[in-house]
């Protein structure tokens, strides 16, 4: 492998330079990756309580129809789209 040769320090200089400024903008850099990983990071949960809260509404609707129906689980797990072995927790639930 050859290399070419440098006729003067001119351009060892202008290396450095470039590099130097390259070096100071790596934690702009950083920090900007840092952010978007946080944001990322945010919204997962943000979907993640969302269909945590969805499911819990969910159940109370089936409580609900527990309560003040004579409908089957099956119907219940239908309707709210729930498994009906959720259903059936949630009645043996509220008769205890």
């Amino acid at each position: 492998m050859e290399f070419p040769e440098v006729s003067d320090f001119t351009n060892l200089h202008e290396v450095h330079d470039m590099l130097a400024e390259r070096i100071k903008k790596w934690p702009e850099l950083w920090e900007e990756r840092g952010r978007e990983e946080g944001r990322q990071e945010g919204r997962q949960e943000g979907r993640q309580e969302a269909e945590m809260r969805a499911l819990e509404s969910k159940r109370n609707a089936a409580r609900k129809l527990i309560a003040l129906t004579e409908m089957s689980d099956q119907l219940i797990a239908e309707i709210e789209e729930l498994p009906v072995e959720e259903v059936e927790k949630l009645r043996a639930e509220t008769q205890h």
